[in-house]
Parts: structure tokens; C-alpha cells; sequence
């Protein structure tokens, strides 16, 4: 059997408990986390729009 933290341990079985969570735990989830997908004409406005950078922008030169 693998180790398991007491922490995940209680989470899963917190889980068990209370699975109304689960849908909160999913949309906190896709609030943060999950990117939505873009269309093509949405991502080439974002490339055309991105600046170019200098290799070692520190320096003033």
C-alpha cells in the first residue's frame, strides 16, 4: 500500500461525507485553474498583439 498524508486521507473521506462538494470543488477548480478554449481568430489577435522582448531586458543599453 502507498503512503497516504493524513491530510489526504481526511479530505477523501471528508469527501465521502459530503459529496454536495464536489460541484463547488469543480467550479473553484475551473474558476482558477481550467482554461476555457479559444478560437482561432481570438488567439491570432493575441500573438499579433504580444510585444517582442529584449533577451536581457535589465539592461539599459
Amino acid at each position: 500500500m502507498a503512503y497516504e498524508s493524513e491530510h489526504t486521507r481526511f479530505m477523501r473521506e471528508w469527501l465521502q461525507q459530503h459529496p454536495e462538494e464536489r460541484g463547488v470543488q469543480q467550479s473553484g477548480r475551473a474558476l482558477w485553474w481550467d482554461r476555457g478554449t479559444r478560437d482561432l481568430d481570438e488567439q491570432a489577435r493575441l500573438a499579433a498583439a504580444q510585444v517582442p522582448q529584449k533577451p536581457y531586458y535589465y539592461d539599459v543599453n
